[in-house]
C-alpha cells in the first residue's frame, strides 16, 4: 500500500466522530429543540381535547384498523417533574352498527380515569406514555446517552429503553418533535411498533404545544386527539392509582390489547362431563379427553395463562399431549395464549376467515420479552376450519363448530357445541354480567345474534360457558340470555 493510500485511510478514520462527538451532536440538536419549545421553563401541562380512541387487537375484520370509540370529553394532566399523568376521559360507542370488539356496544357515555406515578418498578410501557410526549422525550433523552442522524431532513435522535428498543425522537427545521418512535412487547404481535405522531403546534406562554395528537400501536391509530384548551404550569395533583385501578396514559386505548406479561390466576377445574374439564379463576378454557390426546377450546389471555391450564389438563390427564386448540376468533385477548400452545406443538383450529391473519401475527420475532416459541421455534400451524360447520369426534366425544351467521362482533366466529351434554361454548356473544344486572334498555346486537343462532340451529342447550366466565361461576342458561335481550 502506498503511502498517500494509507493516509488518505488515516486521514478518513479521524474525520468519523467517535461516540463522545456524537452524543455531543444529539445533545446540541436537543438543546436547541428544547430552548424552541420552552422545555426548560414547563414544570406542568393540562390540556383538553375531543377525538377518538381504538380497541387494540379488537378489530372487526383480521388485519383492519381497530374500532373507533368516540371521546367528546378528555382532559390529560402531566407533571414533568414527577414525573406522573392523569387522563379523565369520557367514551361513547363509534361503530355504528357495531363491529369489532373493546367492550361493545357502550351504552351512553362511560367515564374513565387512567393514572400513572412513575416510581421503582413501574412498566416501561406505561412509563413511555409521558417519555413520548415531545417535551417528556427532549427531558428524558440528555440522561439517556443519546444518539443523532440525519434523515430526510430531520435530526433523529435515540437512546436506547429499558425494554433494549430504541426511543427515536424526529425533530425537525423548526426545532419541534414531530414523531416519537420505538417497538414495545405485545403477547400476540410481538415487537410492535409504537409511534406517537404531533403537528399542528401553537405557542401558549412560551411553550410550544401540539394541536393534534396521534398515537399507533400495531400499525394503526389507538388515539387521534384534536387539543382545546392548553394551561401550563398550574397547579396539579396526580395520585397514584388505588391497587388494581386501571393503568396507562394517553395512548391507553381500551379493548383487552392481551398482556403477555400478566401473572396467572390460580387454575381450578371442574369436570363438567366425563372427560371434559373447564378452567376457571380467569379466562375459562375447556380441555377434552380425546382418547390418545387432549384438545383445548380457546387458549387464555396470556402465555402465562395459557402455560397454567396446559399443565393443569396434563395433571388431571396424565400420559396425553395437547395436540390441538380452538380458536374462536382472532381478537388478541383470545389470541394471546396460542403461541404457548405452538410451543407445546398444539394444532391451532380456527375458521378460514382468521387463519391467514394469524400466521402472519403469530410468525412474528418476540425478541423483546422472548415468550416460550420465541425459544422453542416450533412450526406454527393452524387448520382451517371452511364453512359454517365442522364436527370433531374421539373417545365418545362429539364437538360441532358453528361459525355465527350475521356476527357484527367478526365474521370469524366459532362456537363449539356439545351435543350428548347440551353445552354450548361461546365467546364475547354473551359476556354474562352480574347476577343482579338489569336487562339493558337497547339489547346488545351480539347476543341477539347468539341467541338467533341457537334458534336458527335448533341446538338443544342446557348451559352456556363463557370463556369470559362470571365472576360467581353460577351455570348460565338460554333462559338468562332470553332475558337479558327481552325475550323471556
Amino acid at each position: 500500500m502506498s503511502k498517500r493510500s494509507l493516509a488518505t485511510i488515516l486521514l478518513a478514520v479521524a474525520l468519523v466522530p467517535g461516540p463522545q462527538a456524537r452524543a455531543q451532536d444529539a445533545n446540541a440538536v436537543i438543546s436547541a429543540a428544547s430552548r424552541a419549545m420552552g422545555v426548560e421553563a414547563l414544570r406542568t401541562v393540562e390540556y383538553t381535547a375531543t377525538g377518538f380512541d381504538f380497541a387494540l387487537g379488537q378489530s372487526g375484520v383480521p388485519g383492519a384498523p381497530w374500532p373507533r370509540f368516540i371521546n367528546p370529553r378528555y382532559t390529560r394532566a402531566v407533571d414533568f417533574q414527577t414525573p406522573a399523568s392523569r387522563v379523565d376521559r369520557v367514551r361513547m360507542q363509534g361503530e355504528v352498527p357495531p363491529f369489532g370488539g373493546g367492550l361493545q356496544p357502550i351504552q351512553g357515555e362511560q367515564s374513565q380515569t387512567q393514572t400513572i406515578v412513575i416510581g421503582e418498578g413501574t412498566p416501561w410501557v406505561q412509563q413511555l406514555e409521558i417519555w413520548m410526549l415531545p417535551h417528556a422525550f427532549l427531558r428524558t433523552a440528555p440522561t439517556r446517552s443519546p444518539t443523532l442522524r440525519r434523515q430526510d431532513g430531520y435530526s433523529v435522535v435515540s437512546f436506547r429503553g429499558d425494554n433494549g428498543a430504541q426511543v427515536s425522537g424526529w425533530i425537525n427545521a423548526q426545532n419541534q418533535v414531530e414523531r416519537v418512535e420505538t417497538m414495545i412487547d405485545n403477547a400476540v404481535m410481538g415487537d410492535m411498533p409504537f409511534e406517537a405522531i404531533y403537528s399542528d403546534y401553537r405557542n401558549v406562554n412560551g411553550v410550544l404545544f401540539p394541536g393534534r395528537i396521534i398515537q399507533k400501536q400495531g400499525g394503526f391509530p389507538i388515539f387521534d386527539l384534536t387539543v382545546g384548551d392548553v394551561r401550563v404550569n398550574t397547579s396539579v395533583s396526580i395520585q397514584p392509582p388505588q391497587q388494581g385501578g386501571r393503568g396507562g396514559g394517553a395512548g391507553a386505548a381500551g379493548g383487552g390489547a392481551g398482556g403477555g406479561a400478566a401473572g396467572a390466576p390460580p387454575t381450578p377445574s371442574e369436570q363438567i362431563a366425563p372427560g371434559i374439564y373447564l378452567f376457571t379463576g380467569g379466562y375459562a378454557p375447556l380441555a377434552v379427553d380425546m382418547g390418545d390426546h387432549i384438545l383445548f377450546i380457546e387458549a387464555g389471555n396470556n402465555e402465562a395463562r395459557a402455560q397454567a391450564v396446559i399443565a393443569e389438563a396434563k395433571r388431571l390427564m396424565p400420559g396425553k399431549p395437547v395436540r390441538f386448540v380452538v380458536n374462536t376468533h382472532h381478537h388478541f385477548d383470545h389470541a394471546s395464549g396460542l403461541r404457548a400452545f405452538v410451543a407445546e406443538g398444539a394444532t391451532i383450529l380456527t375458521h378460514e376467515w382468521n387463519r391467514p391473519y394469524l400466521m402472519e401475527i403469530l410468525s412474528r420475532p418476540h425478541t423483546l420479552n422472548p415468550d416460550a416459541q420465541q425459544r422453542a421455534g416450533r412450526p406454527l400451524n393452524i387448520q382451517a376450519i371452511q364453512g359454517d360447520r365442522h364436527t370433531i369426534t374421539g373417545n365418545g366425544h362429539t364437538i360441532d363448530l358453528y361459525r355465527l351467521a350475521d356476527f357484527g362482533h367478526t365474521p370469524g366466529m366459532l362456537i363449539a357445541y356439545l351435543p350428548q351434554h347440551r353445552i354450548l361454548y361461546e365467546a364475547d356473544s354473551y359476556n354474562p354480567p352480574a347476577p343482579d344486572a338489569a336487562p339493558p334498555a337497547t339489547p346488545s346486537p351480539y347476543n341477539l345474534a347468539l341467541l338467533a343462532n341457537i334458534e336458527r340451529l335448533r341446538l338443544q342447550v342446557d348451559r352456556i360457558i363463557a370463556t369470559h366466565y362470571p365472576a360467581d361461576g353460577r351455570v348460565v342458561t338460554v333462559a338468562e340470555l332470553r332475558r337479558m335481550v327481552g325475550r323471556p
